[in-house]
């Protein structure tokens, strides 16, 4: 006897039934709207990378466990990839010189990370990447972070749902300045980087614990605290006033007036907590938080990533962009019971059952005629009778039936049946 073979999907990834991927369909062509209203314009790269573009910039975690790795039959080590940025960056270092700048991308795909799966994170999940390469103005970013909260917005999110906290890896080299991290070496500046990116998942024995292994001495520790207890910007400057020139100060005060401007003053705060923990950070950095209280999270980040183009032999050029993924966001869609949008946003299904098995011929000829037309049309294969016709079309959701038996066939007409009205309409076949 052959081994029976598990029907269960490998743990991390899910089967998505219709009924599941109507939800991710309604979350896909959500994203896509807005991306292309921005005039992004939409790409896709290869399933499998190099490993070595993931270790040189993705940080230690996505750089490095959490690549699922296999060598091909030249023997070159490729990764199924973790995340996008690097994947598009090199595509761009191929195509830079030639095009017109800027350069507006956006691109849905799905992702593999070798990770403890949790609520909210699969191992294989979905994501949203929009980037802007070629230009190093603020207004870049703006638009960048105008296009995140447009995204929320476009789900009807409701007041308060959401915050779209901002900070600046500028800001945070600023400190370290101060704290003397600065002098010490690349390791322990990172390793500093990456405890400030845990800051709200440690305990603050640890964390001083972790920047004291760095190198840091007391002043220096107790300097990192204040800057990353700051509530708001005019606390950062009481505590650390001489941070008030610093450039990326500067670029979040601006951010932040700018976006009010636009009246999305409801939706924004500064957050020192705010790190990101990919290594290719370098100015305005930012997450989208989940305020429900079922479900307070990081939905989605990103931010100013100017210099990752050198690993592909080429000079570095601007780069800034963020990438939501679909497990945070069917989340958040849940919680504020939103999810009800997605059979609203389908477009309108006919069932066709057959009637008489004398029919055969017109019916299809009828599905047809109708599907010529635009409509989508679901088919009976059996012959039904009627009032299970009625039963099926409800279960399969359709909005109307179209009847066609004998008695019309012999008028030369068919029926629409509106199954939320219940309202029959009469057309000539």
């Amino acid at each position: 006897m052959s081994k029976i073979l598990s029907n269960q999907e490998p743990k991390g990834t899910s089967d998505w039934l219709p009924e599941e991927f109507l939800i991710r369909q309604y979350i896909f062509n959500t994203w896509r709207r807005v991306c292309l209203r921005y005039g992004f314009e939409e790409y896709l790269t290869p399933l499998v990378e190099n490993s070595e573009i993931y270790r040189a910039k993705s940080g230690e975690d996505i750089g490095g466990k959490e690549l699922v790795t296999f060598t091909d039959l030249g023997g070159r080590e490729l990764s199924i990839r973790p995340e996008m940025t690097p994947s598009v960056t090199r595509l761009v270092t191929k195509i830079y010189n030639s095009h017109p700048k800027p350069l507006k991308y956006f691109s849905i795909a799905n992702f593999m990370r070798n990770e403890k799966p949790q609520r909210g994170r699969n191992r294989e999940f979905w994501q949203l990447n929009c980037d802007i390469f070629g230009s190093a103005s603020l207004r870049a970013d703006l638009e960048i972070l105008q296009l995140a909260l447009d995204l929320m917005l476009e789900f009807n999110s409701p007041a308060d749902s959401f915050v779209l906290m901002i900070s600046s890896r500028k800001l945070i080299d600023a400190v370290l300045d101060l704290s003397g991290a600065s002098q010490l070496a690349i390791d322990k500046k990172l390793l500093i980087v990456r405890t400030l990116d845990k800051w709200q998942k440690l305990k603050p024995a640890e964390i001083t614990g972790r920047l004291q292994d760095a190198g840091l001495n007391g002043q220096a520790v107790i300097i990192i605290k204040k800057f990353m207890t700051s509530d708001s910007l005019e606390k950062l400057v009481k505590e650390l006033p001489a941070l008030k020139d610093n450039s990326g100060f500067l670029e979040i005060s601006q951010a932040l007036q700018s976006l009010k401007d636009l009246g999305y003053g409801d939706y924004l705060e500064f957050n020192p907590t705010v790190i990101r923990g990919f290594d290719y950070y370098d100015g305005l950095v930012f997450e989208v938080f989940d305020r429900h209280p079922d479900n307070k999270r990081a939905l989605f980040g990103g931010g100013r990533y100017n210099g990752l183009a050198n690993i592909f032999g080429v000079d570095n050029f601007p780069a800034v962009g963020f990438a939501p993924g679909d497990e945070t966001m069917k989340l958040f869609l849940e919680a504020w019971k939103l999810l009800g949008q997605v059979e609203d946003n389908q477009e309108e299904k006919y069932y066709l059952p057959l009637l008489s098995d004398s029919l055969i011929l017109e019916t299809d000829r009828l599905a047809k005629k109708l599907r010529s037309q635009g409509k989508n049309i679901l088919l009976g294969l059996e012959k039904q009778k009627i009032s299970k016709a009625l039963e099926f079309a409800n279960k399969k959701k359709a909005i109307k039936v179209v009847i066609f038996g004998e008695e019309e066939a012999q008028q030369g007409i068919y029926k629409i049946k509106n199954m939320k009205t219940g309202q029959e309409q009469k057309e000539k076949f």
